[in-house]
């Protein structure tokens, strides 16, 4: 059963099924843009074109209000679903260990600039030695 419940984390989890799932409340929330647009400026420009009868003030006002409303609520509807999908991040990262940082396995000698290994004294091609100094000079440069 612990291996079915992880599996079922696992999918349920995974970067696809997230975006899907946000994707679909998103599109139901944006439907009500729509069908608001539709029916509180596209229907009455046709019925008005069609009857001839013109609005009142207070009639548009009461349909751009209601649009305002549903433009409102899609942007309270998204902003939540941000703030969940943020929150939900935090938590799969909190157990997540950081990548340690890789630590050269060469160094590049300063006379001769073959690869020798990092706690080489004195280079294999050219015979110098290699002194500290040296080395702080090179990771100097090699910044630069």
């Amino acid at each position: 059963m612990k291996k079915f419940i992880k599996e079922f984390k696992d999918f349920a989890l995974r970067g696809n099924v997230m975006d899907m799932a946000v994707g679909v409340l998103i599109g139901g929330a944006f439907s009500g843009i729509v069908t608001s647009l539709t029916d509180n400026f596209i229907q009455p420009i046709i019925n008005m074109i069609i009857t001839r009868k013109f609005y009142s003030l207070e009639e548009v006002a009461g349909y751009a209000s209601a649009f305002g409303s549903s433009v409102v609520n899609f942007l309270i509807m998204a902003f939540i679903l941000f703030l969940l999908l943020k929150a939900m991040n935090k938590l799969l990262t909190i157990g997540a260990r950081k990548p340690e940082p890789e630590v050269p396995a060469v160094k590049i000698c300063p006379f001769c600039q073959s690869e020798i290994s990092i706690n080489a004294t004195r280079c294999p091609h050219c015979t110098s030695h290699i002194s500290e100094d040296e080395e702080e000079v090179q990771a100097e440069t090699a910044e630069a």
